[in-house]
């Protein structure tokens, strides 16, 4: 984790969603770890983003950890938002994600992360690793791309949410 002042986090987040902008289309911006993690539990850190993707383009839409912070900074400056949920990754009773430090953080199986998924996506809720139950918000579904079989995984997912009668589509502003 880096621990800088909100204005040097706004300034930093500015000048690379501006430089990305300029060389690709984007949809949606999203941290990326610890930033990502900060920004969940830090409502100063998630307004510094929020306020710099706002100036960027307020079309955006803005991915953060279902029930943290960024998420309600976006929607607090009227930006859309989106509530992401991880499907291979294990919960923590506040709804914030396992360290990866820790034993069971990144689930290794497929089936039971798929199972995490369907809870999440069907019933909003995921059961912590203390056995608690909590209630979130699921727009979105984050894939690791480096965990074992995430592509076998990716399709099994696809499959499942379907037959679950899922409606999938992209995350719209």
């Amino acid at each position: 984790e880096l621990h800088l002042p909100a204005s040097a986090i706004e300034t930093l987040v500015y000048e690379q969603v501006s430089r990305l902008a300029e060389l690709a289309p984007v949809h949606h911006v999203k941290p990326h770890g610890a930033l990502y993690n900060q920004s969940a539990r830090n409502p100063a850190m998630a307004e510094a983003i929020v306020n710099a993707i706002g100036r960027v383009d307020r079309g955006l839409v803005v991915y953060g950890l279902s029930g943290g912070a960024l998420v309600e900074a976006g929607r607090s400056a009227g930006l859309a938002v989106a509530h992401e949920v991880f499907a291979d990754r294990s919960y923590e009773p506040d709804g914030s994600l396992t360290p990866r430090d820790q034993a069971g953080a990144v689930h290794r199986s497929v089936e039971t992360a798929l199972a995490q998924v369907l809870q999440l996506v069907t019933r909003g809720e995921v059961v912590s690793r203390a056995g608690v139950a909590v209630r979130l918000r699921a727009d979105t579904v984050c894939i690791h791309s480096d965990t074992p079989h995430a592509l076998e995984f990716a399709r099994e997912l696809h499959q499942a949410l379907r037959r679950e009668g899922v409606r999938l589509a992209r995350v719209l502003p």
